[in-house]
């Protein structure tokens, strides 16, 4: 054998280490669970795709509304004037780039029943209020939508006290309540479909649906957009799930009115997920969770998305786990939170183990030894090989359901500019892989030992799962939203504020030549 220096010798001995029976049981492990995502994603494409061969189907007989109904008599008059009334709620915080086209995509829904919107401001010195306003003001013959101040949240988070302050304001005849963020891009037919699934089957007690994240170039972006890609598994099922999205929930009005399984008093007492606290109260009273195969919904993320918000984001997404109503839901956080954490680190350690590998024969062939030379572990380089193999099988897996939402996406929203996959960056989507996973059991530990989280400019304090304080300091927190670079303050009467008019109006005027994702 042939001497080394001390590097070369640390290479060699950290290879033969990735080659003992409990580093190969690792690595072996990453290529399951590299095999295991490339499934799911597969199977969720299969059930995406299905509607899409549905809707040409339906076209190719003369449906031209396919993207509206499958079955063109729904567009009967007799039809539409039985559909029933839905209120759309959505709480807003700050304003950005996409959300003017975001707002206009929710109010020109093509929904033939009863529509209200109702928009939830905390107070009128946010900057949405005057963005919305304007809008609103440009619709007003055409849709019944107004802004309703919600005021300061005291015992729930503000998203959630802006949500059942808009219930509390919706129509008396409201038989439907959707719930929306306001980075939410509906198709002109979304709010027919999820009415259509309710009234199909009353049993269903929230219909949800996910996002298609449009990443902007960023890491950050990229990260964030793998980041929810795994998740979108469970909302590609085309019906009964067990998962739920808090930007978009459909729910029967008399659930809030009547405080059915206590829906209000559990948000409202202490509540900081409205989609994990409706989650764990749906489990616990064995109510249906749906999910249409159309409710997938365009998601364009803030083109100045940096490394620092997804952090905070990502954060913001593990101390999710942190809250809980009941002592099941508890339990179940916690083995949420464990399973996480051991599969994300599972799938980065068979990467830093192949580094290792390719390292070591990258050195040691560099200076001109052979296998025959050395006792250089050949089975290094196999492994390397497997997962190299089950790496690129993963990741067409997700390239297929991604451009299978972006073609369901174009068909369901045949009057908007068509979404491409032509700006992904499938390298740095690798790249956000590795790192998404890294950093995941490294936020999940930091949210459990801090129990607080900065989000949107508030800071919440939890104890025993639900909010018990909340501090407000505009002078110490953000600026922007982590996703969305939506400016959080407005300063006080700054309605009339000539740059933000001016900018407001810019964004008006060429709302229909979008930026790279502004489609």
């Amino acid at each position: 054998m042939l001497p080394f220096d001390s590097f070369d010798a640390f290479l060699l001995a950290a290879s033969r280490a990735c080659c003992s029976p409990l580093a190969i049981f690792i690595q072996i492990q990453g290529f399951f669970i590299c095999l295991a995502l490339a499934l799911g994603w597969a199977l969720a494409a299969y059930v995406r795709r299905r509607e899409i061969r549905q809707m040409k189907e339906s076209m190719k007989h003369g449906n031209t509304f396919a993207f509206l109904y499958h079955d063109i008599n729904a567009l009967e008059h007799s039809n539409q004037i039985n559909l029933p009334r839905v209120t759309v709620v959505m709480p807003l915080k700050g304003f950005g780039e996409h959300n003017l086209h975001n707002w206009r995509t929710q109010i020109t829904s093509l929904y033939g029943g009863p529509l209200e919107f109702l928009f939830m401001v905390d107070t009128t010195e946010d900057p949405a209020y005057p963005a919305v306003s304007r809008l609103l003001a440009d619709y007003k013959e055409d849709v019944d939508a107004r802004i309703v101040v919600a005021g300061m949240s005291t015992s729930c988070s503000q998203k959630i006290h802006n949500q059942l302050v808009g219930v509390e304001n919706m129509h008396k005849d409201t038989k439907y309540v959707l719930f929306l963020d306001d980075d939410v891009r509906l198709h002109p037919g979304s709010i027919g479909a999820l009415t259509a699934e309710m009234e199909k089957n009353p049993d269903i007690f929230i219909q949800t649906g996910y996002p298609l994240d449009l990443p902007s170039g960023s890491l950050g972006s990229y990260c964030i957009y793998e980041y929810h890609m795994p998740c979108s598994m469970g909302f590609a099922t085309g019906g009964k799930t067990f998962f739920l999205w808090g930007g978009c929930m459909m729910m029967h009005a008399d659930d809030f009115r009547n405080d059915r399984h206590g829906v209000v008093s559990e948000l409202r007492d202490g509540g900081y997920s409205d989609d994990m606290t409706l989650a764990s109260i749906a489990g616990a009273h064995k109510r249906l969770i749906t999910s249409p195969p159309v409710a997938v919904f365009p998601h364009p993320l803030a083109t100045d998305l940096n490394f620092g918000r997804y952090w905070n984001y990502l954060r913001k997404q593990t101390f999710v786990l942190e809250s809980y109503a009941t002592p099941v839901n508890w339990i179940m956080n916690r083995a949420l939170f464990s399973t996480h954490c051991y599969l994300s680190w599972g799938f980065v350690m068979p990467y830093i183990m192949a580094g290792i590998h390719v390292a070591a024969a990258l050195r040691f062939f560099s200076e001109g030894n052979s296998l025959a030379e050395t006792d250089f572990p050949a089975c290094g380089l196999k492994l390397v090989g497997c997962l190299v193999l089950c790496s690129t099988i993963e990741l067409l897996s997700m390239w297929n359901l991604t451009r299978i939402e972006v073609q369901l996406c174009n068909l369901l929203s045949p009057e908007a500019p068509p979404l491409s996959l032509a700006s992904y960056n499938w390298c740095l989507v690798f790249v956000a892989m590795l790192v998404d996973n890294f950093l995941y059991p490294i936020s999940a530990v930091r949210s459990h030992f801090s129990q607080s989280i900065d989000w949107s400019g508030i800071r919440y304090h939890l104890r025993n799962g639900k909010i018990n304080k909340i501090e407000r300091n505009k002078e110490k927190g953000p600026k922007f939203t982590d996703l969305g670079g939506k400016h959080l303050y407005g300063k006080k009467g700054a309605q009339n504020n000539a740059s933000f008019l001016s900018s407001l109006s810019r964004s008006l005027a060429h709302w229909r030549q979008p930026k790279k994702y502004d489609v």
